[in-house]
C-alpha cells in the first residue's frame, strides 16, 4: 500500500475551515519532502486544536497520524524519521506517535518496537498508556508484555487501558499477578480491584496470605 493511501482516517476531523486548510497544505509539503514533517509535526496542535474524539484520542494526535501516515518513505527511512520525531517531540507528540504505529507500520513488522520498549523503561503514566495499544499487544514478545502489564499494575495503570489482555494473559502471567498481589496483601496494601478477574479466569485467586 503507497504512503498515500496511509493517510486516510475512517470519519472526517472536527476542523474549522482554516485548520483544515492548513492540514491539507501539510499534508502535501510532507508528500512532496518529508523533511518538512520536522517542523510541521510540534505546529499541529496550534492549527487543529486539541478537542476530544469519540476513539479516546484527541485532534491533534489524530492529525499527527495523518502527517506520518503522509510520509512517503519506507522501511529504514521511516523508521529513522519517525523515531526522530518520538525522541525530539513533547509528551503530546510522543503520544501521538505511540498511537500512530498501527497507522504507519502497515506490513506488521514490528519495526517500532524500539519506541515502544523506550517508552515502558519510563513513568510517564500516559505514554505507558499509549505505548501498550494494539501495537504493542501484536508485537511485543511474551515476557515483555507480561512485564508491562505489570508495570501498569505497579504504576496503578487499570488494566482495562491494556490492549490484546484477553488474548494475551496467559498462566504465567497469571502467577506473577497473583505474586504481587499476595505480597501486597502481606504487607497490608491494597490490591487492585482488576486484578481478580484476570487471574480468575485461569484459576481461582484470593489474597488470603498463604492461600492457593
Amino acid at each position: 500500500m503507497p504512503p498515500s493511501d496511509r493517510a486516510t482516517l475512517p470519519t472526517p476531523l472536527p476542523l474549522t475551515p482554516e485548520a483544515r486548510a492548513w492540514l491539507d497544505t501539510a499534508l502535501a509539503k510532507i508528500a512532496a519532502d518529508p523533511a518538512t514533517i520536522r517542523t510541521l509535526f510540534p505546529a499541529v496542535r496550534r492549527h487543529c486544536g486539541r478537542a476530544p474524539l469519540p476513539d479516546g484520542r484527541t485532534v491533534d494526535e489524530a492529525a499527527r497520524a495523518l502527517l506520518l501516515a503522509a510520509l512517503p518513505l519506507r522501511d529504514q527511512p521511516l523508521v529513522d524519521e519517525v523515531s526522530a520525531l518520538h525522541r525530539y517531540g513533547d509528551p503530546a507528540e510522543q503520544r501521538a506517535v505511540l498511537r500512530a504505529l498501527p497507522q504507519i507500520d502497515l506490513g506488521g513488522t514490528g519495526r517500532f518496537l524500539d519506541l515502544v520498549r523506550q517508552t515502558l523503561r519510563g513513568n510517564d503514566i500516559t505514554l505507558i498508556e499509549a505505548a501498550l495499544g494494539p501495537y504493542a499487544a501484536a508485537h511485543l514478545p511474551a515476557d515483555e508484555y507480561r512485564q508491562a502489564v505489570l508495570k501498569c499494575v505497579f504504576c496503578e495503570i487499570p488494566l482495562a487501558h491494556v490492549a490484546g489482555l484477553d488474548d494475551r494473559a496467559d498462566a504465567e502471567l497469571v502467577r506473577m499477578l497473583s505474586d504481587f498481589a499476595r505480597e501486597r496483601t502481606a504487607a497490608g496494601r491494597p490490591v487492585p480491584e482488576d486484578i481478580a478477574p484476570l487471574v480468575n479466569r485461569v484459576r481461582p485467586f484470593t489474597t488470603t496470605p498463604g492461600a492457593e
